[in-house]
């Protein structure tokens, strides 16, 4: 099934990736850094174009997942790995991970199709869940060397088999410094984020630097090396700022519809 243009883009500090042009079933992604503003930025580009189609985190799924065939008997796996993270951090980085390569690989909808500038924007992507949330974990020791390597065996085995319905056109790196991700952490007031520290929110921010500004991060796959990354500088509070908000939506959008651009992807701390 041939689709014309369709980008992607993933968020964390914030990162977005985007994507383009797809061949067949691609779209957007964001990714941005744990509570920096990405849902919010997204909601901003979807004003821009009521086309595009953004996928969010299934935040639900992972704080309800089902573990019997009663509904009543559910777990939260989100809260687990918080509360005991030697334990759960495999788990749920393998079930994260294929929720990710599900939304990437779930096909493009008739609408999104038919569509003049077709756009997929991801809240993360499959490359964020490895390259900074996962090799997080296994610096932090709470994945052995046995299962980080299972982790990337079979992450590279999955990327390599789908490349082309997962691969991204660009990258929105909505940066923001882990105190302000903080204090916006704290706002929000998520139940299993309550005891989330400082360190944690810069080791991620150190990760997202390394791999998308630094570049030096070794990344496996050679169609995202060299992939673009727009930085936005999202430190000031521009929810409630509308001049601010008009400026980061023009700056994004303006990503999107770079008509040589399929994917996007944007990355900043995790919320």
């Amino acid at each position: 099934m041939e689709a014309p243009g369709c980008g992607s883009v993933e968020g964390t500090v914030s990162l977005l990736h985007l994507k383009r042009d797809l061949p067949e079933e691609n779209g957007n992604t964001f990714g941005r850094e744990r509570t920096v503003g990405k849902s919010t930025f997204v909601r901003l580009l979807g004003k821009i174009n009521q086309e595009w189609h953004t996928v969010t985190e299934p935040l639900n799924k992972w704080q309800s997942l089902q573990t019997s065939k009663t509904k009543e008997n559910s777990s939260n796996l989100l809260q687990m790995i918080y509360q005991d993270p030697s334990r759960w951090s495999y788990t749920f980085q393998t079930f994260s991970c294929m929720s990710r390569f599900k939304a990437q690989l779930e096909p493009v909808s008739e609408t999104l199709l038919k569509a003049q500038e077709p756009v997929q924007i991801f809240e993360r992507s499959v490359y964020s869940d490895r390259y900074v949330f996962a090799q997080n974990l296994f610096e932090l020791g709470y994945m052995d060397e046995i299962e980080w390597a299972i982790y990337q065996d079979w992450h590279s085995f999955l990327v390599q088999q789908f490349e082309d319905r997962v691969s991204l056109d660009g990258i929105i790196y909505l940066q923001a410094t882990p105190e302000k991700c903080l204090e916006r952490l704290h706002k929000r007031a998520r139940l299993e984020e309550q005891g989330v520290q400082l360190e944690y929110l810069e080791r991620l921010h150190t990760q997202h630097e390394k791999w998308l500004i630094e570049k030096t991060t070794e990344v496996h796959f050679e169609h995202i090396k060299d992939i673009p990354v727009l930085i936005l500088d999202i430190n000031k509070d521009f929810e409630d700022n509308t001049l601010e908000e008009a400026d980061l939506a023009k700056k994004g959008g303006s990503l999107c519809e770079e008509p040589v651009m399929p994917t996007v992807f944007y990355y900043g701390i995790p919320t």
